[in-house]
Order: C-alpha cells, then structure tokens, then sequence
C-alpha cells in the first residue's frame, strides 16, 4: 500500500528544530513526509537535515524543477499538510491566501486536512490581528491547535510555546485517521474533565481514587484534533504529557475541579464529565500530620458529601442546547447501574464501564457502552483510549447538530 503523504511546513521560528522529531515521528510510523520549509527556517534548520531525515529534496522557492510544477503538485498530492512551527507571519499569510513561496502556495493548492501548530511570543499570540487569523482558518476547516504554555526565547514565559512533538503528532495521526477535511468540532468550545480528585486528610494524606486521567487525555486530544477549543480540567495527572491545543487547568479536590468545570462550562457547547470525582471528604481537615499514639486505636474518620457535579450542571444548562456527558465506573450490575445512574444524574451520555484494580485505571485500554438519555446504546469494544473517546465526540456532534 502507498505510504500516506504528508507536508510538514516549517517557517521560521525558533522552534523550527523541534519540528526534527516530529519528522522522525512521522516518517518511522509509515508516513511519506515532504519538508516544505521557508527561507527564514532555514536560518535554524538547515535543508541538508530536511532532506536527510526525510529522504527527499528540500526546496523553499517555486522556481525550482518547474516542469514538476511543484507549487501545485505538492499540494494536491498531499493527504495531510501540517505546519509546525506556524508563525504569526505564517498564519497571516495563509489566512489572507497569500502565495510568495512553496509553502504558501502549496497551502492554497491543497484539498486535504491541514494542520497548524502556532509557536510564536505571547504577545503576538494575543493580539487581535493574530486572533482574528486564527478564527478564519478555522471557520474554513483548519485545525489550529492551541500553543502550549511554558518557557518561551530567552527569559520570557507565557503561552505561545510549540506544543510537544509527540502531541503534534498524535494530532496529525487522529486528523489522518479520520480522512475528513471539514472537522466536525470546527467553531465548538469542549470542556473535559480528566484524572481523579483528593481530599485531604492532614498535610501529607489523602482519599484518592486510582484514575489516571488517560481517558479524559484522549477525550482532550481527540476533540482538538477534530476542531475544537478544548479546556482540560486535570486532577492529579502528573507525570501525563500534556495534550496538544488544550488550555490545561490544574486542580486538586472535588470542590476546586467544581470551580473550575462550572466557569469553563458558562460558554461551553458541550461537557464532558470523565474525571472520577470523589463522593465524599473528609468532615475536617489536620493542620498537622495525624499521629499514631502507643495503645490507642485511631478517631474513626468522619465523612461528608461532595458537590455533585454532574448533576449540577445537567440540570442547570449554562446554554440552550449544551451537550453533558458523564462517565460510570462500575464493578457489578455495570447496565443496570448505569442505566438508574443516567436518569438520576440527568446528562445527555453516560459512559458505563466496568472498573477494578486491573481493569480500565492506568490502562492504555477501555471498553464501554455509552447510554443516552434517548434511550440509545452504543457499544464500544476493547480497544485504544482514543477510538472510545472518538465514539463519543460522533454521538456528542450528532446531538450538537
């Protein structure tokens, strides 16, 4: 079978040499990668390294082997043109169809899923002309994935950073597995819960769950790679990488993860509630560790209520027409329960799984049966975390209309 082909656009910022490993990444899993680079990345990367970690020329102008007409070619033939790093430069011109060199126009010849991966200084990320750019080439069907957060050139530190080449990646791979050039998410705002909430029992305790937030990642991931503008609610996911074109929201307990859904949820299209959030804490909290004394048994540990936030949202819609899905961890009678577990909570979906200490938790693996309020059931076999999280984002698109 032909190799999938795909563009990888380089212009020219500084973080033009992680798109090195994300060539590497690219071409090791089968895929038949062209480098189309801009003059300015060629000051970081040098066309000598394209062409070998690629195997083939590398060129930036369009006058080059012009019988091959490579500033049309190039792009027809591609099935997935990424470009990574995307400038503000980059981002303008594809926005307003400019055509000055091989990329650009290679852009403008394409009809296949065109990924952008922006990596430029905060302040030229935020700025209204930079925004208004990003909104166009989305509203056409480009997925702009969102910059990552952290250490920027020199000193300076903010959002802007290129997100990780192996989260790039696993963009480029759902975008390419789809085979869809019109994301179905595209204009969509997603809020998505992830990893398991604790609640403290003295400075250096806790009652936890084993989540590991895997799920709720690819729910994360899958969703910005069909489109979407995706806020992750992450509890206790060290350790996790996190996901390309998310804003990641860090939290602790079930009362701080409340907090954050609830403000992320006031202009969402849909929820989705995978994080296992703890049903109960502790009534009081130890300012100082808890110590065992010499022929005394330990005050029994008293317990109150959480939040519940499935519930609450379900029933208190921040918008018309807002899709809420929420996941059921069970360990027996896993329909029955989850069946009386959607009616009670009141949430579009519900996504019923049997757990365990081997089962789900920490695995790359899920099974389920996601319920809907419609009376609907849609089995999900073994599989990858990500092709559950895709069965999901098909039923909450169906209901978005």
């Amino acid at each position: 079978m032909d190799k999938p082909k795909v563009v990888l656009g380089v212009s020219g910022g500084i973080a033009a040499y992680k798109a090195c490993e994300l060539l590497r990444r690219l071409t090791e899993s089968g895929h038949d990668v062209r480098v189309v680079p801009t003059a300015s990345a060629l000051h970081f990367v040098g066309a000598a390294t394209w062409s070998a970690l690629s195997g083939h020329p590398v060129s930036t102008e369009v006058w080059d082997d012009v019988h091959e007409v490579p500033h049309v070619r190039i792009g027809q033939q591609a099935d997935l043109v990424v470009v990574a790093p995307a400038t503000a430069d980059m981002l303008a011109k594809a926005a307003h169809g400019l055509a000055d060199d091989l990329l650009t126009n290679t852009l403008l010849t394409a009809r296949c899923p065109v990924v952008f991966a922006p990596a430029m200084h905060t302040e030229m990320w935020e700025h209204p002309a930079t925004q208004e750019n990003v909104a166009t080439l989305r509203r056409r069907g480009a997925v702009v994935i969102e910059p990552a957060v952290g250490r920027l050139t020199g000193v300076d530190t903010g959002k802007g950073r290129l997100p990780e080449p192996a989260e790039i990646f696993e963009v480029c791979r759902s975008v390419l597995a789809r085979g869809v050039t019109e994301p179905d998410l595209k204009g969509r705002h997603v809020v998505v819960s992830a990893g398991g909430t604790r609640e403290p029992l003295d400075p250096v305790r806790f009652l936890g769950n084993r989540s590991s937030g895997k799920q709720g990642y690819a729910l994360a991931r899958t969703a910005a790679a069909r489109g979407a503008r995706v806020t992750l609610v992450a509890a206790n996911t060290t350790g996790l990488p996190e996901p390309a074109g998310v804003d990641l929201v860090q939290v602790g307990t079930a009362v701080q993860l409340r907090e954050a859904v609830l403000k992320a949820a006031a202009e969402a299209d849909a929820v989705v509630m995978a994080a296992a959030v703890a049903d109960f804490r502790p009534a009081t909290y130890a300012a100082g560790k808890i110590k065992k004394q010499d022929g005394q048994e330990p005050e029994p540990v008293v317990l109150v209520r959480n939040p519940d936030i499935l519930a609450e949202i379900s029933a208190d819609r921040a918008r018309p027409g807002q899709v809420i899905v929420g996941f059921a961890a069970e360990t027996d009678d896993v329909l029955a329960n989850g069946r009386r577990k959607l009616q009670r909570k009141g949430c579009d979906l519900l996504v019923v799984n049997e757990v365990g200490e081997r089962k789900t938790f920490g695995s790359e693996q899920n099974e389920a049966v996601v319920l809907g309020a419609d009376g609907t059931e849609t089995p999900v076999p073994y599989g990858p975390k990500e092709a559950l999280a895709d069965t999901v984002w098909d039923l909450v698109a169906e209901r978005l209309g």
